[in-house]
């Protein structure tokens, strides 16, 4: 990834701020086919290990957890918030007109190895954890125990857990950091009034 030292994101806890806000990362491998992707909703554990660990699930009729076995090199790539930002939102293009446009945004690349969990407690607990937290919101949250036990049981059958343990992170907040203050909190106003709260909330941090 292209990485201008301005652009460049070293904190852990925006890190981990991107993969909770935006968990469903993007799986890239290289199997016997060549590049592949998948895009699956991760869990992340940042005491694990010395850079963490994501996990999830697959179904079982996904060759992935056959195309990758336990040691193949992954990368996951989370998407944050992103958005067009048109010069015409900086004062100072209106002063000296030599701003272009521009897409701003914020993304998370984890390198890291893969482990296959073909376990049933193993993927139990982990539909269970992704499950509190995701209905956590919901006025009545859905539990597993709410589904006959034999039904949750088929369907654990049917799904293999991932673990991927990083070696590696690369992250990237572009956020008009090269630009005036002014000329960013404009541009943050303007996103703001377009509905893309999240990105200029990140922008105005970088002030």
């Amino acid at each position: 990834m292209y990485l201008p030292a301005h652009f460049a994101e070293h904190r852990p806890d925006e890190l981990q701020r991107l993969i909770q806000a935006h968990p469903l990362g993007t799986l890239v491998a290289h199997g016997p086919d060549g590049l592949d992707a998948e895009h699956i909703p991760f869990e992340f554990d940042a005491g694990a290990g010395p850079h963490g660990l994501l996990t999830a699930h697959v179904a079982r009729a996904n060759t992935l957890w056959q195309r990758c076995p336990t040691g193949t090199p992954v990368l996951v790539v989370f998407h944050g918030a992103q958005a067009y930002i048109s010069p015409n939102w900086y004062p100072s293009k209106h002063e000296a007109h030599r701003q272009v446009p521009t897409w701003n945004y914020e993304v998370v690349h984890a390198h890291g190895t893969i482990t296959i969990r073909d376990d049933e407690r193993f993927v139990r607990g982990l539909v269970a954890r992704l499950t509190r937290r995701h209905e956590a919101a919901e006025p009545r949250p859905w539990r597993m125990g709410d589904s006959a036990p034999d039904f949750i049981d088929g369907l654990l059958q049917n799904i293999v857990g991932i673990e991927i343990a990083v070696t590696r992170w690369v992250a990237k907040s572009k956020l008009s950091q090269n630009k005036e203050p002014r000329d960013r909190l404009q541009a943050a106003d303007q996103l703001a009034a377009l509905g893309h709260a999240e990105l200029a909330q990140a922008m105005r941090r970088t002030v």
